[in-house]
């Protein structure tokens, strides 16, 4: 069981965001049987609230026998078109998730983009 847990732990993606736009996100870490977990970044326009977000995401997880908890959130600039993303704000729930690992999580899946990040803002 520890083995397919570690699998669905390794298929779930580290990065879901939209593609454009200014968004909040949450930084979750999603946990399968045993030890094994990782953190996860999911940011959409459709939420009203960071709460949304991980609401829909543990839901998705749960399906997977995965269980989560929310580390915090913030906000995303993407900027599909310079190749740019920012990382900043906060969750009023959740409060601020860690940008640096959010910031890690965007590299390995935009290589090409200048991704930054700031504790200002909202």
């Amino acid at each position: 069981a520890a083995v397919m847990a570690g699998e669905a732990v390794a298929q779930v993606p580290d990065v879901q965001i939209d593609g454009d736009g200014v968004f909040k996100y949450v930084l979750v870490r999603v946990r399968g049987a045993g030890a094994l977990a990782k953190d996860v970044v999911r940011g959409h326009g459709w939420a009203e609230y960071h709460a949304d977000l991980f609401e829909r995401t543990a839901e998705e997880l749960a399906r997977h026998g995965l269980s989560c908890e929310c580390l915090g959130g913030g906000r995303l600039s993407h900027r599909p078109e310079e190749r740019k993303i920012h990382v900043y704000g906060y969750s009023v729930g959740f409060g601020r998730a860690d940008h640096a690992v959010t910031t890690e999580k965007l590299k390995a899946e935009y290589p090409n983009y200048e991704i930054t990040w700031a504790n200002e803002g909202y």
